[in-house]
């Protein structure tokens, strides 16, 4: 069985890509060393590898539960925002593009539509 499934982002910059998913995204650093760290916010993770393993402009898929809280606290803490929050039948959902052009996919559950 699948015990857990982290994505490993490439990135350029290990310190400056911590510093953005810190500062800006709100994760915390569980580990960090030799070129390669590990990265953490509600109990989710991401690994970051600096000039290895991967490409950059990877799409991470991140399901919350309340869409326009998170979208406030990264306008508020100057992350680059791909546009507005949008509906989709699937999910409502904004785009944040980090250092690297990795985009942080948030989506939150679709729009109630009254019929």
């Amino acid at each position: 069985m699948i015990e857990n499934i982290i994505p490993i982002l490439r990135v350029q910059n290990l310190q400056a890509s911590l510093c953005y998913y810190q500062q800006i995204l709100g994760f915390a650093v569980s580990w960090s060393g030799d070129g390669f760290a590990g990265i953490e916010r509600d109990g989710w993770h991401i690994y970051l590898a600096e000039g290895d393993q991967g490409q950059p402009g990877t799409w991470l898929w991140i399901g919350v539960h309340d869409l326009d809280s998170l979208f406030q606290e990264c306008q508020s803490r100057g992350a680059n925002i791909r546009g507005e929050i949008t509906s989709n039948p699937w999910a409502r959902e904004f785009h944040v593009e980090d250092p690297d052009g990795h985009v942080m996919r948030f989506g939150g559950e679709p729009a109630v539509v009254d019929e």
